[in-house]
C-alpha cells in the first residue's frame, strides 16, 4: 500500500466493507493539475463518502558519507509510524512495471539501524512537507482508493512541488480509473520513487534511469518469465527517454527511445506464437504509430549529424549547401515539434497504460489450452532455439547474395538482421555469455554496415523535400549531396560484405554446436 498513509478510515467505513486491494499503482502529475483533477466529473460522479486530509511529512535519512545510498536504499522517517528501510529502485532481477510501488524492505523500531549504515549516525538528506488527501471511488461493485500526495521536496539547497497520484483496488477498476485520468490529465508512472527524487535533489545529481539498453532475462525460469521481464523492462526504458526525446536538447532521447520501442515490437512479434491476442495486437499498433512520429526526427537527426556534417566539412564554404543544411534543420525542428506534442498528448500516455495493463492482466492466457500453457512454462532456451534459428535462416537466405542485392533488397535484409539482433538480445542471458556476445557482436558490425548503408539511401529521400522550384543553388546543393551518398552506397557494400563473412563465418549461439 502508499508509504506513510497514517489515516484514519472514512466514516462510512463500517457501512462498506473493506476491500483488499490487489493492485497499487503510483503516478506523477504536474503541480498546475492538481486543481483540474480535484475538480474532475468522474471523480466526483464516482466518490461516495468525503475526502479526508491529512498533514504528511516524511524525512530520508543517509549516514554522513552515503552508505545507504550506495547500498541502493534510505531510511525513510514519516512524522507518525514506524521508520522504513526504502529502495531506491527495484532489483535488476524483479518482475517490474511502470508505476509498481516499492514496498518497504524492512520497518525499524525507533533506535534500530539499518545494518549497511556499518553503527554510523544518520543525518537527513531531504524532506516531503505537504498533504494527502483520499477518497474513495466506486467502480460498479469494485472500491479504488484514490489519494493524492502534494507538497514540496526540500533539501539544503533545493526545493521543488511533488504531486504523486496512488490507486489502490481491484485489477481491472483501477486499469480503468487511471485509462479515464490520463485521457484528460498528464498523469504519469514516475520514472524514480519518492525517495530517489529526494536524494537528487539534495545531491544535485540528474535522475539515473531504472533499466536501460536491452533486457537482462537470466533470472527468467519459463518463456512467459522471459516475455514478461522484456516487456517490464523496456516499457521502463521507454519511459525514462520520452521527457529526454520531448526536451530535445540532444539526438540520444530520440534514438534511445526509439530503439527501446522497437525492442517492444520485436518482443511482441518474437513470443506471438505464444502470447498473441487482440492487446498484444493492439499494443503493438500503438508502438508502430508512437514510431512513425519518432522517424522523421531520428532521420533528421543523422542525416544533419552524419551526412550533412560530412558535406559541410568538404564544402565549408558554399552557401548553397549551408542554404540546405538550415533547411534541413528546419525540417528537424518541425519533426520534433511534432513528437513533442505527441509525447506530450493522450496517445503516448494510453501506450504506457496499455502496456501496464497488458502485463497485469496477462490477456494471452485467456482460454489458452493446454498446449499453449505448456509453452508458456517451458524453458526460454527451448523456445529460443526454436525462434533464433527460424530468423538465422532467413537471414541467411537473404545473405547468401548480398553482394549483387539491389538498394531495397538490401534494405529487407538490414530489417531480417535487426529483427535476429533483437530477438538475440532477449534471449543471449540464458545462454553460455561468451558464444553470445560474440555472436551479437558480429550481428551488431552487420548492422552497422547496413545502417550506414540505408542512411545514404534514406538521405536521398529526405532532401527531395527540400527542393525549391527554380532555385538552382537549391538544385545543385542537392544534387551534390545525391552524388556524395552514391559514392558512399559504393563504399558502404564492401563493408556490408566483410561484416556478413565474418558473422557467416561463426556458429549461432543458440545451436551448441
Amino acid at each position: 500500500m502508499i508509504p506513510g498513509d497514517q489515516q484514519a478510515a472514512d466514516h462510512d467505513d463500517a457501512i462498506t466493507p473493506e476491500i483488499e486491494p490487489s493492485l497499487d499503482l503510483e503516478f506523477t502529475l504536474p503541480a498546475a493539475e492538481l486543481g483540474q483533477l480535484a475538480r474532475f466529473p468522474i471523480l466526483i460522479a464516482l466518490r461516495q463518502g468525503r475526502i479526508s486530509t491529512s498533514a504528511e511529512e516524511l524525512r530520508w535519512l543517509d549516514t554522513p558519507g552515503g552508505a545507504l545510498a550506495a547500498n541502493g536504499t534510505l531510511l525513510e522517517a514519516p512524522k507518525r509510524g514506524p521508520r522504513r528501510l526504502m529502495a531506491l529502485n527495484a532489483a535488476d532481477e524483479a518482475p517490474w512495471h511502470p508505476g509498481q510501488v516499492l514496498p518497504p524492505l524492512a520497518l525499524l523500531a525507533p533506535d534500530e539501524m539499518p545494518e549497511a549504515a556499518g553503527g554510523q549516525s544518520l543525518l537527513p538528506l531531504a524532506a516531503f512537507i505537504g498533504k494527502r488527501r483520499k477518497q474513495r471511488l466506486f467502480i460498479g461493485d469494485a472500491v479504488v482508493t484514490l489519494s493524492v500526495l502534494e507538497g514540496h521536496l526540500r533539501a539544503v539547497a533545493a526545493e521543488r512541488d511533488v504531486a504523486r497520484v496512488f490507486l489502490s483496488g481491484p485489477t481491472p477498476a483501477v486499469l480503468d480509473l487511471a485509462r479515464r485520468l490520463a485521457a484528460a490529465l498528464r498523469l504519469l508512472p514516475p520514472t524514480q520513487s519518492l525517495g530517489a527524487e529526494a536524494l537528487r535533489l539534495a545531491s544535485g545529481q540528474l535522475p539515473m534511469p531504472r533499466r536501460r539498453g536491452a533486457p537482462d532475462t537470466s533470472e527468467a525460469m519459463s518463456a512467459e518469465a522471459c516475455f514478461t521481464m522484456s516487456i517490464g523492462h523496456l516499457l521502463e526504458v521507454a519511459l525514462y527517454y520520452a521527457p529526454v526525446a520531448r526536451a530535445g536538447l540532444d539526438h540520444e532521447g530520440v534514438h534511445q527511445l526509439r530503439v527501446a520501442m522497437r525492442r517492444l515490437r520485436s518482443v511482441l512479434r518474437v513470443f506471438r506464437p505464444i502470447t498473441g491476442c487482440p492487446q498484444s495486437r493492439a499494443l503493438d499498433a500503438a508502438l508502430r504509430g508512437m514510431l512513425g512520429l519518432l522517424g522523421p526526427a531520428r532521420d533528421w537527426d543523422v542525416f544533419l549529424a552524419g551526412i550533412g556534417a560530412d558535406m559541410a566539412g568538404l564544402l565549408p564554404n558554399d552557401r548553397r549547401l549551408r542554404s540546405l543544411l538550415r533547411a534541413a534543420e528546419t525540417e528537424r525542428q518541425a519533426a520534433y515539434q511534432a513528437l513533442g506534442e505527441a509525447l506530450d498528448g493522450p496517445g503516448w500516455r494510453g501506450m504506457l497504460l496499455s502496456g501496464i495493463a497488458f502485463l497485469l492482466e496477462r490477456p494471452w492466457r485467456a482460454g489458452a489450452d493446454a498446449a499453449r500453457l505448456d509453452r508458456l512454462a517451458a524453458s526460454p532456451r527451448e523456445f529460443a532455439e526454436l525462434m533464433l534459428e527460424k530468423r538465422w535462416r532467413k537471414l541467411g537466405a537473404a545473405g547468401a547474395e548480398i553482394a549483387t542485392l539491389p538498394t531495397e533488397a538490401l534494405h529487407e535484409l538490414r530489417l531480417d538482421a535487426k529483427r535476429l539482433r533483437y530477438a538475440a538480445e532477449v534471449f543471449a542471458p540464458v545462454f553460455p555469455q561468451k558464444a553470445a556476445r560474440r555472436f551479437q557482436r558480429r550481428l551488431a558490425a552487420l548492422q552497422e554496415e547496413l545502417g550506414r548503408s540505408n542512411d545514404a539511401a534514406v538521405a536521398r529521400s529526405l532532401i527531395q523535400v527540400l527542393e525549391r522550384e527554380k532555385d538552382t543553388g537549391r538544385a545543385w546543393a542537392i544534387g551534390a549531396v545525391e552524388g556524395y551518398c552514391l559514392v558512399r552506397s559504393i563504399m558502404d557494400r564492401e563493408m556490408i560484405l566483410a561484416a556478413w563473412e565474418k558473422l557467416d563465418d561463426k556458429e549461432s549461439f543458440w545451436s551448441g554446436d
